[in-house]
């Protein structure tokens, strides 16, 4: 696993040994980034200069290339031992521990934020459907910005509840993953 693209374009990713994490696979991060670059609802701006949110962070793969891509500060949130020893070890490497901020908690669960953040990746574990309580509870704690962008992977025969207060921009499969991009509205 590595980072697509960016200033960190091709330097190595650590993870967990085990079935614990399931990293976003590199072809599905180009995917999601291509995707993002050059959507009419999204472009350069959404990326560059972004407060980024990388919640159920697992290895920190969307939110170390949202940081190699141009965003100003990720904070992760995970709480699994294993993948956060790999997360901090990823931030070591890359030297990004200037512009990026681990925090070991449950999602959620989230502490109260120093920023709301424009560009939010949820990846929870496929199958518990914890997409809409996740995106519940960072809106409520006040982690989603107002319009803010959200790239949801969830299982790709899950099925969603959103609830109101989402707009779906886009969605794609990719194998056993669905990719949603959503609008806080």
């Amino acid at each position: 696993m590595r980072i697509v693209a960016g200033r960190w374009r091709g330097r190595a990713l650590q993870a967990p040994a085990g079935e614990g994490t399931r990293p976003t696979a590199d072809r599905v991060r180009q995917a999601l980034f291509d995707s993002l670059w050059h959507a009419p609802w999204a472009g350069r701006a959404a990326v560059e200069g972004a407060q980024v949110l990388d919640a159920f962070a697992g290895t920190g793969a969307l939110g170390l290339e949202a940081l190699s891509r141009g965003a100003a500060r990720a904070v992760f949130m995970e709480r699994d031992r294993a993948a956060l020893a790999a997360l901090r070890t990823n931030i070591e490497g890359l030297g990004a521990t200037g512009t990026a901020r681990v925090i070991a908690c449950d999602v959620l669960r989230p502490p109260r934020p120093e920023f709301p953040c424009g560009l939010v990746f949820l990846d929870p574990p496929y199958g518990k459907e914890m997409g809409p309580a996740a995106l519940a509870s960072l809106r409520s704690g006040g982690w989603i910005a107002p319009a803010a962008l959200i790239c949801l992977e969830v299982g790709r025969n899950e099925a969603l509840a959103l609830g109101e207060g989402w707009e779906v921009l886009a969605e794609r499969e990719h194998g056993a993953a669905k990719m949603l991009a959503l609008r806080a509205s």
